[in-house]
């Protein structure tokens, strides 16, 4: 299995069969198991092997499918599955930190991830918020003690790119951990592991399932880490991926890496033919030469991704025309999904962000993030191309 490709191992990494040979994978829709007896329920209380299970919190053959299918084609050891991807960001940094500890964030982070470290800031966790494109930054802010450095691999909006294995280096230096939220990179690009990062985090509910179906997430990383210190938060506190969604998860994956390849191509197109236009003030992509940190997405991920984020000339007025008058792209707030979808990001994903937060991660009030989807690439740029000449 360590020798397939990553396609074959996003259809047969994992699998369970039953006694009945099943070819698709099975639904364990099941919250509790039986033990043959008393002593049997005694043993696996005291430690379950890789194959026994105890409760559906702790547990299940599904998901553990889905954590050993995802493990294995982001290059960590072991995962643990969520109930959603915020629910993975949060275990992630509670079940390692305590009053008086001190992480390092960089701070273009999604909103609920900001609440987070916000939390953690009320608990006596010292939280310092860092420019991340800033290696400087980085290296002013950790120190002696600091317990775990976190950043989006790309930001959310406005899709800054992190330097992986220059931020792990400087955190490993001072005894850290890297944690990174690796949503925008996809696991089909993603090569955190590889470039030094410690726990990488998803939300199953984008890319991974890809059809805006069910809510889940992910913890991957060493195996001490995951089982030591990840799964006895998360068992306690109940977080866990439910079995159905687990399977749509499994399902999802068979064509992950397809999909994400075919939108990330589109979005590529979208974002060169759109660069320039005369009523966007600018196009972020990481795909385009013009990008701040292109050079770095090129070597880190291999391509610009399957996200574009443009900031319309006219602010938000102009924008919500634009937003109003796309036939095929639909308004929501999700991303990763096979639908094109728009976002205004300072009225909705980041809108109680203080105004002067906003200007400094560049959340205009033009500002459009756009998820692409499986469309046709022609009609998706008709569609923008018509949607503009209403502004």
């Amino acid at each position: 299995m360590a020798d397939w490709k990553t396609r074959t191992k996003l259809i047969h990494e994992g699998v369970r069969r039953s006694q009945y040979g099943e070819m698709s994978e099975a639904i364990f829709l099941t919250q509790g198991f039986v033990y043959d007896s008393a002593e049997q329920a005694e043993a696996r209380f005291v430690e379950a092997g890789a194959d026994e299970f105890i409760y559906a919190r702790y547990g299940n053959p599904t998901v553990r499918m889905f954590e050993e299918r995802i493990a294995a084609i982001e290059g960590a050891e072991d995962a643990f599955a969520t109930a959603s991807g915020m629910a993975a960001v949060n275990a992630a940094l509670t079940s390692m930190l305590k009053a008086g500890d001190h992480v390092v964030a960089a701070r273009a982070l999604f909103g609920s991830c900001l609440y987070v470290l916000d939390i953690l800031g009320r608990f006596g966790v010292e939280v310092t918020l860092v420019d991340g494109t800033d290696l400087a930054a980085w290296r002013a802010a950790v120190r002696p003690g600091t317990r775990a450095v976190f950043f989006e691999t790309v930001s959310n909006p406005t899709l800054e790119v992190i330097d992986i294995a220059a931020v792990a280096e400087i955190a490993h230096a001072a005894g850290a951990l890297v944690i990174v939220d690796n949503v925008f990179a996809t696991p089909v690009y993603s090569r955190a592991v590889a470039q030094g990062a410690d726990v990488v985090v998803y939300s199953a509910t984008k890319h991974i399932d890809g059809g805006g179906r069910c809510l889940g997430g992910v913890i991957c990383g060493s195996r001490d880490h995951v089982r030591k210190v990840v799964e006895p938060y998360l068992k306690h506190t109940g977080a866990a991926m439910s079995p159905f969604n687990a399977w749509v998860m499994l399902k999802g994956m068979e064509t992950l890496d397809l999909r994400v390849r075919a939108q990330a191509a589109t979005a590529q197109r979208l974002a060169e033919a759109l660069d320039g236009h005369p009523k966007l003030a600018r196009v972020l992509f990481p795909g385009l030469p013009g990008h701040p940190q292109h050079d770095l997405a090129m070597r880190q991920m291999g391509a610009g991704g399957t996200v574009i984020s443009v900031e319309v000339a006219g602010g938000q007025r102009a924008a919500f025309a634009l937003l109003n008058a796309l036939r095929i792209v639909k308004i929501s707030n999700n991303l990763g999904d096979s639908k094109t979808i728009a976002t205004h990001p300072a009225t909705t994903t980041h809108q109680r962000l203080p105004e002067d937060q906003k200007r400094v991660l560049g959340i205009t009030p033009g500002l459009i993030r756009l998820s692409v989807g499986l469309e046709d690439a022609d009609d998706l740029l008709a569609d923008l191309s018509q949607a503009l000449e209403v502004i």
